[in-house]
């Protein structure tokens, strides 16, 4: 898949990194000379030095061959006009970094098929880890309207030993709430369980939730019997 990325800051440098140790090929554009230095020589990317939102340079950069682009500027309305340029060059899957909530219709009208909310998402995140400093870790999906959280089950908690069966008919479960990953043993490798799998004291679980019942759900795996 080819990878074209606005902006070697380090939203874009750490993408980049990632992309090409999954195999990608991978090119960033930037203004700044030292950051297509490093994207290079330290990244393994191609750099293309000048304006993200210029057609000269987009078009040198290969934005018609481009699978995916990522518009990661340090500035909204820049990001929106590459944007716009990546929509008119036919670019199949557009990702957007959004700085103010504002911009999100903006982005989607665009044509912007992710837009990321980087400041809002790291808020939530730290906002998250306040609230439950007893959950592992949370993901966020569709700009915070989904949570996944990774949560530890405590020996006497009321879960243990119940199936998912029971647990997903249980009336003090969230509705559309669901568990979707299971890990008995640190030591073992996560796996996707089903009605039948049994929950076992000190094992782990991945439950996909709303935000709004992420209070619920940790009050109701770490129940007490």
């Amino acid at each position: 898949m080819y990878v074209l990325i606005g902006g070697a800051g380090l939203v874009g440098v750490s993408l980049a990194q990632k992309l090409v140790e999954l195999g990608h090929t991978v090119a960033v554009i930037d203004i700044d000379r030292n950051a297509c230095r490093y994207a290079r020589e330290q990244v393994g990317a191609m750099a293309f030095e000048g304006s993200a939102v210029s057609t000269e340079v987009l078009l040198e950069a290969g934005i018609r061959k481009a699978d995916s682009l990522v518009a990661a500027l340090r500035n909204d309305a820049l990001n929106l006009a590459m944007v716009t340029l990546a929509k008119h060059y036919g670019v199949p899957h557009i990702l957007a970094r959004m700085r103010h909530s504002d911009f999100a219709e903006p982005f989607r009208l665009a044509g912007a098929n992710h837009i990321i909310g980087s400041v809002e998402l790291a808020v939530s995140t730290m906002v998250n880890a306040i609230e439950y400093p007893q959950v592992e870790s949370m993901m966020h999906f569709d700009q915070g309207q989904i949570e996944v959280l990774k949560l530890s089950i405590p020996n006497n908690c009321y879960v243990v030993g119940r199936t998912i069966a029971e647990i997903a008919q249980d009336s003090r479960f969230p509705t559309g709430s669901l568990i979707i990953g299971y890990q008995p043993h640190p030591h073992e490798d996560l796996m996707i369980p089903n009605g039948s799998t049994v929950l076992e004291p000190n094992s782990t679980v991945l439950i996909v939730t709303k935000p709004g019942s992420l209070h619920q759900v940790i009050d109701f795996i770490e129940g007490c019997k």
